[in-house]
């Protein structure tokens, strides 16, 4: 009897822990912010991408599992607050829109120095990101930002000018007051009087509809997002090309707390977001244009003569950029040579080579 029991016992006992998970997940609070309302294509794929993606690949061991809190358009930070909210802890993850911020974070401007190259949103971000990767200096200025470094995000094909009157040479562009944020103002720089103002994209219908501005620089897909055709409603097809103004980071300190598979599975959907971003930008790209004219918007494209006679009035901003960062001893020249060569190969040379003098 004594050894049927022991049988029926540990058989019992074998049983209860077959029924028992093996291990016990490990849930991790993670709050994602941007001052962006929830409604701006790059935060509606935070949503709708990046945190399904990532649930998903921690999903296939079950060990972790992350406790999203979302926190846009301002209820923690405005959009040039991005950078010091992350910094602060104020978020863990977090995109930063790096026009703000073009003298703590530098290297993010690479793209923006080289107007009149690509506006392909997949290839830029895909170079842009590689740099990243590639130099040093990129991670070491969000390190100083207690920051670490995720992706690039490329979310416009193409910067254009929109105005509340016609624009159908660079002629009409002169003495005109125009909004834009942080290096495109300096796109200006060589139209006679043109007059650059700052600002951010949830400013630019008001600074339009006020009179503080007669033109505004930013993209199409905005331009229908914040219904620009109500107080601008020409488009100037300028084509200044793609710009990386959003990077995907992480506060320094969160990061150092979370386990290896964590950090691998962000580190992945990462650069998957920053191609997906692409992706939808270049997609929505035609169709952002019918929505502006159907919203009342008249598209004027400009002559090649005048995007030539634009980009070559231009002070070589790149080569500025480069030499700054070479004063500080960071390997500019190096970075847009190799910036530039990654478009090259892309397929894409521009109006202008911006490594020469």
């Amino acid at each position: 009897m004594g050894v049927v029991n022991k049988g029926a016992a540990l058989a019992a006992l074998m049983t209860s822990a077959m029924a028992l998970p093996a291990f016990a997940t490990e849930t991790i609070k993670t709050v994602l912010i941007d001052g962006y309302p929830a409604r701006a294509m790059w935060v509606q794929e935070l949503t709708n991408f990046f945190i399904p993606e990532v649930d998903k690949k921690l999903a296939e061991t079950g060990n972790y599992k992350i406790e999203w809190q979302e926190s846009y358009g301002g209820s923690i930070v405005k959009p040039r607050g991005v950078l010091e909210g992350i910094e602060l802890g104020l978020g863990d993850i977090g995109v930063v829109t790096t026009i703000f911020h073009s003298s703590k974070l530098p290297s993010q401007a690479l793209a923006a120095v080289t107007p009149f190259v690509s506006g392909d949103a997949r290839a830029v971000a895909k170079a842009v990101d590689e740099i990243a990767r590639e130099f040093p200096s990129v991670s070491k200025e969000f390190a100083e930002q207690n920051q670490v470094y995720l992706a690039t995000g490329v979310v416009l094909d193409t910067y254009q000018l929109f105005s509340k009157e016609p624009v159908n040479t660079l002629e009409d562009i002169k003495g005109k007051k125009i909004a834009g944020a942080g290096m495109n103002l300096r796109y200006l720089e060589g139209i006679e009087n043109a007059a650059g103002v700052r600002g951010g994209l949830t400013d630019f219908y008001n600074m339009m509809d006020t009179g503080l501005v007669d033109q505004a620089m930013l993209w199409p897909e905005a331009a229908a997002t914040f219904k620009i055709a109500e107080v601008g409603p020409y488009m100037y097809n300028v084509d200044f090309g793609a710009v990386n103004s959003k990077t995907l980071t992480a506060n320094a300190d969160y990061w150092e707390t979370l386990p290896d598979e964590v950090k691998t599975a962000i580190e992945e959907v990462s650069v998957m977001y920053r191609d997906h971003l692409a992706n939808i930008a270049m997609d929505i790209a035609a169709t952002s244009r019918e929505e502006y004219v159907a919203a009342g918007g008249t598209i004027i494209d400009a002559t090649p003569e005048d995007r030539a006679a634009w980009a070559a009035a231009m002070p070589n901003i790149a080569q500025e950029w480069a030499e700054t960062l070479e004063a500080s001893g960071e390997p500019g020249k190096e970075m847009l040579r190799a910036y530039l060569g990654k478009l090259h190969d892309a397929g894409y040379d521009g109006l202008r080579d911006w490594s020469e003098n």
